[in-house]
């Protein structure tokens, strides 16, 4: 080979490794830049971590301080806890789930006093065995094994009742063991010895009570029966001689013997009623009976005492109540006596009026009845109403005196009430009378309906002298749709008279007349309607209306007071009227109101009716609308809102809510009856009352009224509805309107 060609292999390959060595070089520079930057970026994880590390030891530090801090306080809450429970004397201790005691305080371990094997580390089980070895708990009749047993089950039962122990040394021990969320046990011993010893005395003394006041039941019981039966004898005795022949004098003493021997058996019927009540012996008997007809037998057994005295009695039984309900009728009859009978008794003129109501209970066949006997007797003075419910209480005063009695009768009744589930009460003013009044639920045993009428049953002509009876027979009439005309006398009969279609003379009416006999007087009312029945009103204090020469003209004799049955059976006696020309022509004038029937013209004044019994709200009331032309009339009680509603005929109601007798939403709910009973159009009922939280407003207008005011009165809201609901047959209640 030629140098030359060696030569420059050499020459080629020195220029092959001198390339080598720049590729390898490159490579290590670029090694070496990026070691430097691995090495920059451990350097800045090894910073961050050092600073990461430094904070968790100045955490560390901080958990560590607040650590044992917390142990020191609790330890303190530990040692407070248990130095409270150690100061207090019931037992405590807690057992874990295995049953092993945790703690207890000395009190706990007080009954085991001696026994240093009874203290935390002690299973359950093992302190029943040293309970029954060691004669610590009375276990009574029981083996203790099964007593062990027993008290083993109620410890392991899910829930467990509390539990009297009785100690070896009269201690009694009340254990209440409860289980936690993660199954410790918590245990108390209350110490109950005390109230247990209170306890067994307070039943002994009860017992002692009860035998003594059995005891004087019993004796009462007894010489009640052995007086009773002699009684009788002696009283029947007495009216037995009282039918015979006889002079003033003997007439006397027999009169004398009887009422005597009268006053001593309700006196010796109230002692024993007392005891019976007293020693709860007292039970009801439940039957069907007739309300209506049991007050009407209750009164006609005091007539003798009414017609003596010359006072009025009579009866307003709501039409719309039932007369048939199902209750104890001799007790109901008992407190109706003692009521009616005190009010006799104590009314040396005037009147008593027996007044019975009801109110339907929703969604049940019962009726809660009120029943109120009012007189105008000497009244009771404030101070002692409470006192004249009390046992053998009466009012101790100079007027008081001449009446007789036990103080029992109002005792007796009010216990006979409260045995029914009812309530008594009195209302009265010393020397103007008194109102009793009582309520009880009773079921009804029969709804009757009152008789279908026609929209307008026609003009009844009611001759009788002012008085209870008049008004009471013409509120009933008028709540059957009639429209009546009282008279006082019949000098001049009136035009009406031709149109009546029912005709009521009392005979006190007929014995006064100058210009006409009884007899000549039904005879001239006859001869004037002679389609219309006259019925012949006989009062109480007659006897002999029933044979009268009067009585044999009329259609009828009813006597006084007449019950609801005898209206309606009058009223189905009478045909309906027929409509007159009169009436044809109205009805062909498209007249659809009865008010616009009788007053076709807008002259009247509009006729408001104010429910309210507050004399003051109803000075404001007449004060705000005083410049309004309006007929304005106020009702005191949900009572007077009915009978003016038939009387007044009102366009537009302002209904108290609250109001004594009868409340605002049962006087609507009477007033929506009659309406419905009478084909009337309804009348705008609005409530006015005090009646403002959430509900009242729904509550009170579900019973019928159409509206909701509240209290205090406003002017603007009042006239709103006055002039809202003026009728078209009415002059505008504003004058400066008016034409």
């Amino acid at each position: 080979m030629k140098i030359e060609d060696i030569l420059a292999q050499e020459r080629r390959a020195r220029m092959a490794a001198e390339q080598l060595l720049a590729q390898k070089q490159a490579e290590l520079k670029d090694a070496n830049r990026m070691l430097s930057r691995h090495a920059l970026t451990l350097s800045d994880e090894i910073i961050e971590t050092r600073e990461v590390v430094e904070e968790i030891k100045g955490e560390n530090s901080q958990v560590r301080a607040d650590l044992e801090k917390a142990n020191k306080e609790v330890v303190i809450a530990k040692r407070r806890l248990w130095d409270s429970l150690e100061t207090i004397e019931d037992g405590f201790a807690v057992f874990d789930q295995s049953d092993r005691m945790i703690a207890a305080n000395s009190a706990y371990l007080e009954p085991f006093d001696g026994l240093k094997c009874v203290a935390p580390g002690i299973h359950y089980p093992e302190i029943l065995n040293i309970v029954t070895e060691e004669g610590i708990v009375d276990i009574g009749d029981l083996r203790p094994l099964a007593w062990r047993d027993m008290m083993l089950d109620r410890w392991r039962a899910p829930s467990r009742d509390p539990l009297v122990l009785r100690l070896w040394d009269g201690t009694h021990i009340k254990l209440v063991d409860r289980r936690s969320r993660d199954g410790d046990m918590v245990s108390l011993g209350l110490n109950i010895t005390e109230t247990i010893t209170y306890q067994t005395e307070l039943k002994q003394a009860r017992h002692r009570a009860e035998a003594a006041n059995r005891a004087k039941s019993a004796f009462l019981a007894n010489m009640s029966h052995e007086i009773r039966t002699p009684m009788n004898g002696v009283v029947s005795m007495a009216e037995l001689m009282a039918e015979g022949e006889l002079n003033d004098e003997q007439r006397l003493y027999i009169e004398t013997i009887r009422q005597s021997g009268e006053a001593l058996l309700t006196i010796i019927n109230d002692v024993l009623d007392y005891s019976k009540i007293e020693a709860a012996k007292l039970t009801l008997h439940t039957e069907p009976f007739d309300l209506e007809r049991t007050i009407l037998d209750v009164v006609t057994l005091l007539l003798p005492t009414v017609q003596e005295k010359a006072i009025q009695i009579t009866i307003d039984f709501d039409l719309f109540l039932p007369t048939l309900f199902k209750g104890d009728v001799v007790r109901i009859r008992q407190i109706l006596t003692n009521l009616i009978g005190n009010a006799v008794k104590f009314t040396s003129e005037g009147h008593v009026l027996i007044r019975a109501i009801g109110l339907p209970l929703e969604n049940s066949d019962e009726q809660k009845v009120h029943i109120t006997v009012e007189d105008s007797g000497i009244g009771i003075a404030e101070d002692m109403k409470d006192h004249i419910f009390g046992e053998f209480n009466q009012v101790e005063d100079e007027r008081n005196r001449r009446y007789e009695g036990t103080g029992l009768g109002l005792a007796i009744t009010q216990q006979l009430v409260k045995l029914m589930g009812g309530e008594i009460w009195v209302e009265s003013r010393q020397g103007e009378g008194s109102c009793f009044g009582f309520h009880v639920t009773l079921p009804v045993e029969e709804h009757v309906d009152p008789p279908k009428l026609p929209q307008s049953p026609g003009r009844a002509i009611l001759m009788m002298q002012d008085g209870l009876d008049q008004r009471i027979l013409e509120k009933h009439l008028q709540a059957c749709g009639f429209e009546v005309t009282l008279l006082d006398r019949a000098d001049s009969l009136p035009a009406s008279v031709g149109e009546a279609h029912l005709i009521m003379v009392d005979e006190h009416t007929c014995a006064s007349e100058k210009s006409h006999s009884g007899t000549s007087l039904i005879e001239a009312l006859q001869s004037a309607v002679s389609d219309a029945p006259v019925f012949l009103l006989a009062s109480q204090h007659s006897a002999s209306a029933q044979n009268s020469e009067d009585a044999a003209h009329a259609t009828r004799v009813l006597q006084l007071p007449l019950i609801r049955s005898t209206i309606f059976d009058m009223i189905r006696q009478i045909d309906p009227p027929k409509e007159s020309a009169r009436d044809e022509i109205r009805i062909s004038d498209d007249t659809t109101s009865d008010v616009e029937t009788e007053e076709p013209s807008a002259n009247r004044q509009m006729r408001i009716l104010a429910a309210e019994d507050n004399k003051t709200n109803q000075l404001v009331f007449s004060k705000l609308v005083k410049a309004l032309d309006i007929d304005l009339q106020f009702a005191n009680n949900g009572l007077e809102v009915v009978e003016a509603f038939l009387e007044f005929k009102p366009d537009l109601i302002f209904m108290d809510i609250s109001m004594p007798e009868v409340d605002g939403k049962e006087a609507t709910r009477r007033i929506r009856a009659l309406e419905e009973v009478q084909g009337l159009a309804p009348t705008r009922i609005v409530a006015l009352t005090a009646h403002a939280m959430t509900g009242d407003a729904e509550e009170i207008l579900a019973f019928g009224l159409d509206e909701h005011l509240t209290k205090p009165l406003r002017k603007a809201e009042i006239i709103d509805q006055i002039l809202g609901h003026c009728p078209d047959n009415a002059r505008c209640p504003l004058p400066e309107v008016m034409a």
